[in-house]
């Protein structure tokens, strides 16, 4: 995000200007200084909001990737968490289907042999039917003991699963806070951004809002390396039908992007799936020199890396640059570089 430009100093604080300006009107009295040697004017207010508009764009950038990192994270959670509870569901099926199974052998005890083994040996007319009832009766509750062994295990199991699945929960409620704050903190820093934007003259506006392009949008321009590999190929193929769309903070296309959605998505164009922040989306493949770069690796920017981009080749990327600005080429080197991926 941001426009990416270097603003030149004025070369005069407040207190030299306002020195000069003093000095001038004193020699003009005296009529020693010639009109040529007048100071240069101040810088014009307009270069200081266009200087903060770039400040804004940045800082809303980083909290975008962490909107896309907490989001993320998030959406994991959630499935884990549906995962768990569904998990939980079948253990407690299971648990009653096994108390069930062993209320049923309970009772068969209690009416084979719920009396005195001696006095049903004296009662019984027939001895045999006896012996043959109780070696049942054993038999029960040998397996009626491994039952209840079995189910004392998948009740400590299911209460296991129920604490991580709380967890779980709990971290998931803190994700969505989390993902909620980030949000308004790019909303609030986007908002003032647009508003000192609107604040400029329509030539500044113009001249802000076209940056740092560099205009090669024919593709036959950027003939030169061939992709590393057949999917990186195809996700520079992928990153150049993007060309032209909107950016839009948090997304990930397929109608606008930030910076690392549209690079998340046109690797998964090229049935490549990587990481959805722009700082995991480097350690997605091993690092490379600028000197060794070539098209459909990933750039990325600040010291933070929270901007990337894909190059382009002939020293160009293509980027999802700040809102306002639609996916394009830049030159590779319009901020410093952090580190350049190849997937």
């Amino acid at each position: 995000m941001g426009s990416h430009r270097r603003l030149a100093p004025s070369g005069f604080d407040r207190g030299s200007t306002a020195a000069v300006g003093l000095l001038s009107v004193a020699a003009a009295l005296l009529g020693a200084v010639p009109a040529t040697a007048a100071p240069a004017a101040p810088a014009a207010p307009q270069d200081d909001r266009r200087a903060e508009v770039d400040r804004l764009h940045t800082e809303a950038e980083q909290a975008t990737e962490a909107y896309n990192k907490a989001d993320a994270r998030t959406d994991a959670l959630r499935e884990e968490v549906t995962t768990a509870q569904e998990s939980i569901a079948r253990q407690q099926e299971r648990v009653n289907t096994m108390r069930d199974a062993l209320g049923s052998l309970a009772g068969a005890q209690y009416r084979s042999g719920g009396i005195d083994p001696s006095l049903a040996l004296l009662l019984s007319a027939e001895p045999d039917d006896y012996l043959d009832r109780a070696s049942v009766l054993d038999r029960i509750t040998t397996r009626q003991a491994g039952e209840l062994r079995e189910l004392q295990q998948a009740m400590r199991d299911l209460a296991q699963d129920r604490a991580e699945a709380a967890g779980k929960l709990t971290e998931l409620e803190r994700g969505r806070k989390a993902v909620a704050a980030h949000k308004k903190t790019v909303e609030r820093k986007l908002a003032k951004a647009r508003a000192l934007l609107a604040a400029l003259p329509d030539d500044e506006r113009t001249a802000y809002q076209r940056g740092s392009r560099s205009g090669r949008e024919d593709l036959t321009a950027l003939a030169g390396a061939a992709p590393a590999s057949g999917r990186a190929g195809a996700a520079f193929a992928a990153a150049r039908s993007a060309l032209g769309k909107p950016y839009v903070w948090g997304a990930n296309g397929p109608s606008g992007f930030d910076c690392s959605g549209l690079t998340q998505w046109a690797y998964a164009q090229a049935g490549v799936g990587i990481p959805r922040t722009s700082q995991a989306q480097t350690g997605a493949g091993r690092h490379v020199s600028l000197a060794e770069a070539r098209p459909g690796d990933l750039v990325a920017y600040r010291d933070d890396a929270s901007h990337i981009g894909m190059y382009a080749g002939n020293g160009q990327v293509i980027h999802a640059p700040y809102p306002g600005a639609p996916v394009r080429y830049d030159p590779v080197a319009m901020m410093p570089i952090s580190s350049i991926t190849r997937v």
